[in-house]
């Protein structure tokens, strides 16, 4: 005689071992994924020697870029209340080849020129001696807060002024790795993996007056500073 309580566990059973299937296989694919990420992130960095080759032809800098004050405003008391201003960034080992041009009004007459620098260890380039690059990250002024200021690259994309830095590497690559740079700062584990020895900030900020140009210049060490010229 055929139990029907027996049955109905069983059918009740059903659900949940499904459920259960279902939830293992989430697993699996969602591990084999981060797996397939890390790897290929891994191979990027510490196996592929053309962007090795790449960041072995970083030289050292010069002239980055410039800014020009356009206007300013002042209040009754002469005291000027904001800065209209136009930043530059020109083509590296090549101050006159413009590649971003932007302009920006910022309260106050000081202003923050904020960049990210990236600075690479022997392992990384084929020649063993270190390498550094640059990322222009925002502008802001006194009265605003770093987080409030104006974007000048957008994350996690490729920089004009490297465009032609990783051209021997596939797309994926080139827009993995662009990616990876800007996430890795806040890695510490992952930089001493692949021998990136820091990813930190650079601000600049000065005092700008109409008539003066702001140009900017990173040294072989990774620092960007401002030298002032005037206007011709």
């Amino acid at each position: 005689m055929l139990n029907m309580k027996s049955v109905f566990k069983k059918v009740a059973l059903i659900p949940g071992a499904i459920f259960s299937i279902v939830l293992i296989a989430a697993v699996l694919f969602v591990s084999i994924g981060i797996y397939r990420g890390g790897s290929t992130l891994h191979a990027l960095f510490s196996e592929n020697k053309k962007l090795k080759q790449a960041l072995t032809n970083l030289t050292e800098e010069g002239k980055i870029g410039y800014a020009k004050v356009l206007s300013q405003q002042t209040d009754e008391k002469g005291n000027v209340i904001s800065t209209t201003l136009r930043f530059v960034e020109t083509a590296r080992g090549d101050g006159l080849t413009k590649l971003l041009e932007k302009e920006f009004t910022i309260p106050g007459d000081i202003v923050h020129f904020d960049a990210l620098i990236v600075k690479f260890g022997n392992n990384m380039v084929m020649d063993g001696k270190k390498r550094s690059l640059y990322l222009w990250r925002r502008i802001y002024g006194e009265g605003l807060a770093p987080q409030d200021g104006f974007a000048i690259e957008e994350h996690g994309v490729e920089p004009q002024s490297y465009k032609d830095l990783l051209r021997e590497l596939p797309v994926k690559q080139r827009e993995l790795f662009w990616l990876s740079i800007w996430d890795l700062a806040n890695n510490p584990d992952a930089l001493r993996q692949y021998d990136i020895e820091a990813i930190y900030g650079n601000v600049t900020y000065t005092k700008l007056k109409k008539g003066l140009i702001y140009m900017f210049n990173l040294t072989a060490t990774g620092q960007i500073y401002p030298q002032v010229i005037p206007e011709i």
